[in-house]
Formats: C-alpha cells, structure tokens, sequence
C-alpha cells in the first residue's frame, strides 16, 4: 500500500520560537538548559502536526539549532581545533563555530558560510585539517530517534550523507581529496548504523543531495565504495538514500545496484528521473517527491498523477520533493491576504494535506478525475490561470522590445574610469559600507506603529529622517569616504522593493530560515512586473543633502529580486527578470537625474539558481542573469559609478561572467572564506576596481587594527591600491550599533594608516 512521508520539515517554529529562544540564549535570558528544553517542546509540536496530518514516515534529526551541516560536523567530531579549545560547554562550542568566539582573552572567528546548492539556505562549511579526529561525537542524532519513539513517532531518522558531507567540506590538508577521508567517515557510518539497529526505525534516510551534481568517474567509483564498505555492515536496518534539487543522470544505474532498500527521487527538479527509470527500469522502493519543497503554490494534482502513473510498475511512497525547510509554516498565519491569491499558495503545512490528497487520489485508479479532491484542486488551478488582473500587456510589450543596445554601457570601462576619477574625486583605497546599518528595535517600532495606525506618514517619514541625521553623522565621524542611508526605511532589501513594484504579494508571517536564527520573508510574485512611480530617489536625495561626501544610492538588482522571491509558474524566470530589471533601469536612471553619483545595484544571490550542472549554467541562466543587470544600468552617464555586491556563495567560476556585468565596483565577501576571492581576483587579473570585503559581518566579533592590517596589506599586495575598496563582507544589518561602529572605526584607522 502505498505510504506517505516528508523529506524533512522544517525548524523554525509557527510564531518563529526557534530564533526567539535561541537569541534569548545568546542574550543570556535563558540558560542552556532551558534552551534544550524549549527545543525539545518545538519537535515535539512538529512531529505531532505531521502524525495529525497522516503523514505516515517523519523525520528525525532534520532539527538544529543552527545548521544539519554543522550538526553532523559535531557528529564525526569535525571541531577545529581552534573551538575544542574553549574554556566552555559543548553547546557553546557549536554555537562558537557558528558565530565566533570573543570573551575573555579569546578570540575565535566564525567558520565560513555558503549557499545550499540552489537555495537561500546557508551551511556552515565543516574544516577538516591534519588534527582532525573522526569519532562518534554527541548523542543528538539518537536522543531524537528516541524522543520521538516517546510519542508514538514512527521516525526515519535523516542523516547528511558521507559524500555531501565530505565534498562539501573545506579540505585543509594539502593534496588531499574528499575520498582520502572515506574509509574513516565510512567507518562512523557503520557504527551510526548500529547504534541506531536497536531501536527499530522504520527507514535510515541518508541524504546525499551532491549525487544531483556534475559526477565524473573517480568520484563514482569512490562513492560506490565508499557506500558498498557502509552497506556491508547495515545489519537490519532499512536504507533510503535519498537525493534532491535535481536528477541523478550520473550515477542512478550504480544506485540501483547497491544493497539499499529505497531511493529518494525529486521529481520536481530532477526532470531526468523519470526518463531514467523508464529507460533502465528500478529496483528499489521509490520515495516519489512530486510536491514541491521549494515553492509556495498549490500543487496540480493533474502534473503529480502523471508522474505517478509512470511509476505504476514500481512500489512507491508519495512525499516532498525536498525538506520544507524552504518554505514558510502555514497558511494560518496570513490573516489579511486576499481570500482568492490565498486559495493559490500553498505553505509546509497545507503540503502535508497535499501529499494524503495524492495518495487518496493515486487509490482511485481512473476515477480519481471524479473525485472532489481533483475537482476542487482543478477549479482553483483554472481560476489562476484565468485571472486577467495578473496580466500587464504593456510591461510584455516592453520586455518583447528589448535590443541588444539596451545590454550595452555608452563607452568601456577604462574610459568611464577617467571621467569618473575626475568627476569623484575619491582618495585611493576609499572606505564605504555595503548598505544597511543596524535594525534596532527602535526602528522596527517606528515601523511596526505606522502599520499598525499608531502613527502617520508624515511622522514615520520624520522619524526615519532623523535616523537617517544620526548615521550620516556617525559615518562622518568615523571618517567613510563614500556613506550609505542606512536603509531604515527597509524593512528587507527584497520585500521593500517588492513593495514598491506591481506584482507582487506579501505575507504577514511567510518566514524562512536563511541561516541560524536569520529568517526572511519572501515576496511572491503572482503577476506582471512592473514600477509605477520612484522608489528610493527621494530617501538618497535626502540623506545626499546632510553631507558634503559622496552617498550611494542603494538598490537591489532583478536576478536577486528574483532568486529571493517565490517566483511564478506561469511564466520563464528569464520573463520575470527582465521585467524587473526594466522597473529598476527606471529608478537607476531618476537616481542619476537627482545628482546621485554612485548607484550600487545589489546581486548578492547571483548564484543562487544557478543550475547544479555547468552544461546548463549558460543556456539555462547566466545568458539572461548578465544582461538583466546590464539593462539596469546601460542608460548612465559614464560620471555616474555603478557598484554592484555579491556575497555568500562560491564565485570564482563564475567570476569572467561578473565580469561581463559590466559594473565599474564590485564588493564582494572574501573575509569569512579566509580572502580566497582576494587570490582569486588577482590571478584573473581583474581590470575594473573591487572591494573584497576585510570583516565578516555574520559574527558579534569586533576584529583588532592589527587583523585589519594584515589583511589589508594582503589585498594591496594582490589587487594594487588603485583598485581596491575598503569595506565589510555584507550589510550591517542584523548586527549590534556598538560592535558595528567599533569594527568600522578600527577598518577605517587602519585604511587611513596605508593611505598616508
């Protein structure tokens, strides 16, 4: 009979408990043990939300506190030995690698972050170095097999897969390769397998998301051995090896003929998957993910069915394509949204109902076209389709109108170079921030009562010109060269745009975790894009008007617009992103108009969809990613500086088509992946002028003149000081005032020290 199951759910709670009881730890409101408690209290309403649902396979361990990546770091005793030697608890020593360590006379930076494969998700990069020692570490993953056996959970407890874990991590030994460590890791896979053996689990998921990506043949001979040492000793465990974000073209036949009971396939993503069955057939039980983990809109029963039915020849289960951790809680939470959009969207709850639906429907056989669960799923997928007011024929015209000459700047770089020099008048290595400065709680007040009625336009204007009085002067006197607004009056540097756009819907609570105790709450687009009247001209003009420096103008770029939206269904990502790219261009060039003489047009999730095999990257998405920036800003003046900031994510593959951005500064994180990007901008010897950043802005640490030294006179050395920008890894948004003008002010000593 067939089963339902969920790939994973997701952490952070219906009202958001997981950031409010971590953060009050940090805080130091809570102890550690009422921090364990509380966590234990938030599985247990996430198991039992999904038994109510009938989902008939949930997880266990797909709970962190902060990252699965760093947990299972923890696991395998993957702990530099920078944090083993903390004077402080175990879980100190977690959160440690997470966010830095500075108390006392210690001072420990935080371990690197990147993006998830295609997600907004950030891992947290494990390090294997010479004095690393695999061994069992913690009792995490079993105490939760446990816990949920206590509540009648019929758990399948998730663990990260040796290969993902090893290949994503960061190899500090030199000549090594990610395979030199599989006998070790393969060994603590087996002792996982028999710690867990005794107490009958349904299924052990192993999640092996890298098996999605470009595989050549040394890797799969290593994994195949790798996995046929750890099956050997599985005992009676039942294994599910389960796979998402794409297909497995590479490696399904060698799957299929491992000692593994079950397979995990995404369905969504993973175009592939069904081809290869049909074309090699299967002999595993199938873990069909036809909902969709990643987005938001309710599911067409008539596309899953489908796909359903060319599995009919196999035994399969019906679940997530993915973990719901991409996806915000439930539609519960959004009182106020339009009775008709929110018939449309569906959240990680209403998938549970979803994935039962399937299942009734997938027992009817051809008489599930009768049923009223496909018939009312129908209506609401036609109503979509047929709703004229998400259509907009003058902003299709406009994108059908796009020439080549809109891509294109009026002259190259080293011209617009010596009229900008001229007309900028900058010292060398110029100081700036990235944008945002701290969101202080007086701010989301002053926010929170214009929307609430408490207060009116005029006085929130007023009140967000009075912050914007006090970081122009606290810029001035720490001494930037070029300043920021501080963006008060943004609530997200996507939202706020959405906002401001045609198009767009907006949740009251559709948080998603980002990393740690960081949510986002992605806008939705629903309909045709497009920017009815200026958004942030009259912000900058304003702050440009308290000073005699520069200010830039702050803007977020269409492909991060995109990426960090839920996008349509309807129509290409390609479509979308030109559409809000025109919309942009309209700011960009109104900015200019007003005297603004440096324009920042943020990609920071550039990569982010990157597809996950390079045959694709060009054909699928980079063609229209690049000339969707170049449209922004082809319409400027050469005077008018154009920046543009990347962060979080691995770009050194993809660093000539940044270049081909055309943007006169780039400023992009380097401090928290140990300045790889500075090395990596100097051998490709980048012509246009860069800011790698000096300080990782993810960490509460306050990094010392002398830090700051060394790595400036790295970049000099690298770059050459005609080039280089000096400036913090990321926005300064969700950090502390304190911490956030020490840091700037020992940055900016530091720079003025070389500069003289």
């Amino acid at each position: 009979m067939t089963k339902t199951y969920v790939t994973g759910f997701l952490r952070i709670g219906k009202e958001r408990e997981l950031k409010k009881i971590t953060e009050n730890y940090f805080k130091s409101i809570i102890s550690e043990e009422e921090l364990i408690a509380a966590a234990k209290e938030l599985r247990k309403k996430h198991w039992e939300i999904q038994k109510n649902n009938n989902i008939d396979y949930i997880s266990s361990n797909d709970f962190s506190f902060y990252d699965g990546m760093l947990d299972t770091s923890f696991l395998l005793n993957v702990i530099p030995k920078r944090y083993k030697d903390l004077p402080v608890s175990e879980l100190e020593k977690y959160f440690a690698m997470a966010r830095g360590y500075q108390k006392n006379d210690y001072d420990v930076k935080a371990l690197e972050m990147k993006k998830w494969f295609n997600t907004n998700y950030h891992y947290v990069v494990p390090e294997i170095d010479e004095d690393t020692e695999f061994k069992l570490n913690g009792i995490k993953l079993f105490s939760e097999i446990d816990e949920a056996k206590s509540l009648n959970i019929d758990t399948k407890p998730v663990i990260i897969g040796p290969y993902t874990f090893l290949k994503l991590s960061k190899i500090l030994v030199e000549g090594k390769n990610w395979y030199d460590y599989s006998d070790k890791v393969a060994e603590l896979y087996i002792e996982i397998l028999q710690k867990i053996e005794s107490k009958n689990v349904s299924f052990v998921q192993i999640d092996e998301p890298g098996f999605v990506m470009d595989l050549d043949d040394i890797s799969k001979k290593e994994i195949i051995s790798l996995y046929n040492k750890i099956l050997s000793k599985k005992g009676n465990n039942k294994i599910l090896i389960n796979t998402y974000f794409g297909d497995i073209r590479d490696i399904y036949n060698e799957l299929q003929k491992l000692d593994i009971d079950a397979i995990g396939l995404d369905f969504v993503e993973g175009i592939k998957n069904i081809e290869l069955i049909e074309q090699y057939g299967n002999s595993k039980l199938i873990f069909a993910g036809v909902i969709n983990g990643k987005n938001i809109w309710r599911n067409n029963y008539e596309n899953s069915i489908k796909i359903l039915e060319k599995l009919n020849k196999y035994e399969y289960y019906i679940g997530t394509s993915c973990s719901l951790l991409h996806v915000p809680y439930s539609l519960e939470n959004e009182k106020n949204m339009d009775k008709e959009y929110l018939s449309y969207l569906s959240f990680a709850v209403e998938k549970l109902g979803e994935i039962v639906d399937l299942k009734e429907i997938d027992s009817m056989g051809n008489d599930y076209i009768n049923s009223n669960i496909y018939i009312e799923n129908q209506k609401i997928i036609q109503n979509k389709k047929n709703n004229i007011s998400l259509i907009n024929s003058d902003v299709r015209e406009k994108v059908k109108n796009v020439e080549n000459s809109d891509f294109y700047r009026k002259n190259e770089f080293p011209i617009r170079k010596i009229v900008q020099n001229d007309y900028l008048n900058l010292p060398i290595l110029p100081t700036t921030t990235i944008g945002s400065f701290p969101q202080t709680n007086d701010v989301r007040k002053i926010r929170k009562e214009l929307k609430t009625g408490q207060i009116n336009g005029e006085t929130y204007i007023n009140l967000i010109k009075e912050k914007i009085d006090n970081i122009i002067k606290v810029q001035e006197d720490i001494g930037l060269d070029v300043l920021v607004h501080g963006e008060y009056e943004r609530n997200d540097m996507v939202e706020y745009f959405g906002e401001n756009l045609s198009g767009f819907i907006f949740t009251e609570n559709g948080w998603v975790q980002s990393y740690g105790t960081r949510g986002v709450k992605p806008p939705i687009i629903i309909g045709d894009i497009s920017r009815e009247k200026a958004i942030t001209v009259d912000w900058i003009k304003y702050a440009q008007s308290k000073t005699d420096r520069i200010v830039k103008g702050m803007l977020t770029g269409p492909v991060t617009i995109l990426n960090w939206s839920f996008p349509r269904e309807d129509i290409s990502n390609e479509e979308m992103s030109y559409q809000i790219a025109l919309a942009i261009k309209d700011e960009v060039e109104d900015l200019e108009k007003a005297g603004i003489k440096i324009i920042q047009i943020d990609e920071a999730a550039l990569r982010e969809k990157l597809p996950l095999r390079k045959e694709d990257w060009n054909k699928l998405y980079l063609n229209w990613a690049i000339k969707s920036f170049r449209i922004t800003c082809s319409g400027v003046e050469n005077k008018t500086q154009i920046h543009s900031h990347f962060c979080y994510s691995e770009f050194s593959d993809i660093f000539a088509d940044i270049d081909e951005m055309d943007a006169d500064v780039i400023t992009i994180e380097a401090a928290k992946s140990d300045l790889k990007m500075v090395d990596f901008i100097s051998k490709f010897n980048y012509k246009k002028e860069s800011g790698p950043g000096v300080y990782d802005i993810h960490s509460p640490r306050v990094p010392t003149e002398e830090e700051f030294g060394e790595i400036i006179i790295k970049m000099i050395e690298k770059i050459g000081k005609d080039k280089l920008w000096i400036n913090p890894d990321c926005g300064l948004k969700t950090r502390g005032e304190k911490e956030t003008y020490e840091s700037l002010k020992n940055m900016v000593k530091v720079a003025n020290k070389f500069r003289n």
